[in-house]
This record gives structure tokens, sequence and C-alpha cells, in this order.
């Protein structure tokens, strides 16, 4: 188990009801802590069309998790 942060922006925020949290996960990549925060705050948006930052830096979502990451999700941004 690690304790990271999770940091959300846009509609990631509005559902969370948070702009961050400090979790302790087993999650060892940006995507299984995603399938994590996505269940407890109900995000529908698929990894494929997200993004994630892990401390400040785009990163794939396969990225490997370490203790005290703050790790940034950015759901869809729509255009107009």
């Amino acid at each position: 188990m690690i304790d990271v942060t999770a940091q959300y922006f846009a509609v990631f925020r509005e559902q969370a009801g948070r702009n961050l949290e400090t979790l302790t996960t087993s999650a060892a990549t940006a995507e299984e802590l995603y399938a994590e925060v996505s269940a407890k705050h109900g995000f529908a948006d698929s990894v494929a069309r997200c993004k994630v930052a892990i401390n400040d830096e785009l990163a794939a979502w396969t990225a490997p998790l370490a203790e005290g990451d703050v790790v940034l999700f950015f759901p869809p941004v729509a255009g107009g």
C-alpha cells in the first residue's frame, strides 16, 4: 500500500466534490488508481478519452505509482 494524492479537474472535480484527496492504495499504475477513484466518485469516462499526469508531467496510464506521487486526472475536453 502507498499513499498518493489524486487531483481532479473540471467535471471530475465536480463529481468528486473536491479538487484533491489523499488516498492509501494498492494501485500499481495510474490506470489502476483511476479505476479506484472512478468507482468511488462515479466517473464514467474511459482512460482512452482522458489524460493523466504524475507529479506535473503527462504520463502513460501504465506508468507506475510511487509513495507520495501526485496524480492529476483530466477529463475529455469539449471543443466548441
